[in-house]
């Protein structure tokens, strides 16, 4: 990075924090902190609610997700304009009606204490997780890109958001997250062009996308019904509905975002315009990672992005192996280039054939090379990621960008961990003040008294979110990772909202043990998944954790346990059995 860079990277980030910090002074009452005042506009909550989900995260993995697997991945995101057509109807007219400061409110209100304190408690667990993977998602690609050290930069990261976030709370949030959408925006419009004029001359855009379709890049679509697919249109449409439903509709950190609405139109607005917008942004996304893959059609690129790996290997008995595959990879690079060339003069079937043959061979041996990265870096007790999708932009960034810009996208990077990062804990502190501090404190205090509050709990979920960061390890494409954490908890939530709106004879005692034994029963899933036992993409544990909550908290209240009644735990054994057994 040059100098221009830093001036670029540094000044941006100062002024998000000073701005934020400065907006939103003196905010002294509850209604002002948690809910900002209830001043926001329709396109202010949508730019909030777009940069909360959208962390560096995404501007990471994405392109590399799509630089590896093609396009298919924005099927995920299918479900999201339904859901925000469902929540607009449902959830948002019911919890501006209550005037809550978090959707856990409304479940003591319907059913009791404890079920409220359930759902804030698991959302507390996944958010406050998922808190320190957004500060460790970036701080880990660009530490191993960079070279600088992971713990200074999650520690610089974090405290950023914490002095915006505690200064200003809610509002500081929305009015930040407006210009950081901004730079975001204009930082992936510039890459986008340059990557198009980098391609070589004759290479238009167009011819770039028949390319990369015949190689198999542009597959939007996969209607089939295998689990080996982790991402085809159903899951998208089902399983990303019912995520999408539970994150938009019960996860504070972006119910949040739309209850500081000036009034029922704005926050529904604001979310259509999250829902019209969110599938076309992430194929934006995706596509620059399409981009990208054509660049490096064109120009060599690392048989592993990450450069970490190389290293590793370097280091063992690996290294002459490793080489062998590098040199592999040239030749794969070379023919690929001369069927590209062939494809381009006089496209046909057998020429198109031989490019998919070409990218599997070029698959198959960064595979080989991920395997002796894997080997090395266990032989050795390192942490070292072989899965290179989220270091693929980043790497094109850093050697292709021309000065200044290399700190524009370093910004739009940081700027977008800042971003999700204060969303979470803002909605972390004011869950931990309003449905658990303030409503277990038996003296009643002043409103000063829990804005304070509130702000220390900001502070205490920042240092957590940052020791988490420091002691994470990179397990998952980052992106999968953190829908992965939330997939775990969402569904077993969104079937508890979902009884309290459509079930009104289910009562409290009935939802609370459901929910209980819903959340071991996923959990349990997850492992079996995880360990090979099982096949279930964890897009359907959203499905699957709603729909066994719901069929449990019915079973129980038809036979009367909030009376004291019998349970038939043949019935509730048969259930789940059926489920496992159509799993396995």
């Amino acid at each position: 990075m040059q100098s221009l860079d830093w001036i670029v990277l540094v000044a941006t980030l100062l002024a998000i924090v000073g701005y934020g910090t400065w907006k939103t002074r003196g905010r002294n009452s509850v209604q002002d902190y948690i809910r900002g005042g209830n001043e926001s506009k329709w396109w202010t909550i949508g730019l909030s609610v777009m940069a909360t989900q959208a962390s560096a995260i995404t501007f990471l993995s994405t392109p590399g997700q799509a630089f590896h697997d093609g396009m298919g991945f924005v099927q995920f995101y299918f479900g999201v304009p339904i859901a925000m057509v469902v929540i607009c109807m449902i959830f948002i007219p019911l919890y501006h009606r209550l005037k809550v400061y978090t959707a856990y409110e409304y479940l003591e209100r319907r059913f009791d204490l404890k079920t409220r304190s359930l759902a804030a408690i698991l959302f507390l667990i996944q958010r406050g997780l998922a808190a320190g993977i957004t500060i460790f998602a970036p701080a880990i690609v660009l530490s191993a890109v960079l070279g600088w050290n992971l713990t200074i930069l999650n520690i610089i990261i974090g405290i950023l958001v914490i002095i915006y976030t505690v200064s200003g709370g809610t509002k500081a949030v929305s009015v930040t997250q407006k210009y950081q959408m901004g730079i975001i925006f204009t930082g992936l419009i510039i890459a986008f062009i340059i990557i198009v004029n980098a391609l070589p001359e004759g290479i238009t855009f167009t011819k770039a996308l028949e390319v990369a379709g015949a190689s198999g890049k542009m597959d939007i679509l996969d209607f089939s019904f295998s689990l080996d697919n982790r991402y085809t249109f159903w899951s998208g449409i089902i399983g990303g509905t019912f995520l999408a439903l539970s994150y938009f509709g019960t996860d504070q950190s972006q119910v949040q975002r739309y209850l500081s609405g000036k009034s029922l139109k704005e926050m529904q607005l604001g979310l259509i315009f999250n829902g019209i917008f969110k599938v076309p942004m992430q194929f934006f996304i995706l596509l620059i990672g399409i981009m990208v893959f054509m660049f490096y059609q064109f120009n060599a690129s690392p048989l592993n992005f990450n450069p970490e790996a190389k290293e590793a290997v370097a280091k063992t008995q690996y290294i002459e192996e490793y080489n062998t595959l590098e040199k592999n990879q040239e030749k794969i690079f070379v023919e690929k280039q001369n069927i590209i060339n062939q494809y381009l003069e006089e496209p046909s079937e057998a020429i198109t054939a031989q490019l998919i043959e070409a990218n599997k061979l070029d698959r198959e041996n960064r595979d080989a090379a991920k395997a002796l990265i894997a080997k090395a870096s266990e032989e050795q007790n390192l942490s070292v990621e072989s899965n290179d999708k989220d270091y693929v932009f980043i790497h094109f960034i850093l050697n292709n960008l021309p000065r200044g810009l290399i700190g524009l996208l370093l910004a739009v990077i940081l700027s977008a961990a800042m971003s999700s990062t204060a969303s979470e804990l803002n909605a972390l502190a004011s869950t931990t003040t309003i449905d658990l501090y303030r409503r277990n404190l038996k003296n009643t205090k002043d409103e000063a008294h829990y804005v304070s509050a509130t702000k220390w709990f900001t502070f205490a979920w920042g240092i957590l979110a940052i020791l988490i960061a420091c002691v994470a390890y990179l397990a998952e494409n980052l992106i999968e990772l953190v829908n992965i954490i939330g997939s775990i908890f969402y569904g077993n939530v969104l079937g508890i909202f979902l009884i309290a709106f459509f079930f009104k004879h289910v009562k409290a005692n009935a939802v609370f043990v459901a929910a209980l034994i819903t959340q071991c029963f996923v959990i349990a899933l997850f492992f079996l998944n995880r360990f090979d036992y099982i096949n279930l993409p964890y897009l359907w544990l959203n499905f699957v954790g709603c729909v066994i909550v719901i069929f449990i908290a019915l079973l129980l209240s038809f036979n009367s346990l909030d009376r004291k009644g019998k349970l038939p735990l043949f019935i509730l054994t048969a259930f789940l059995g059926a489920i496992a057994y159509t799993i396995l």
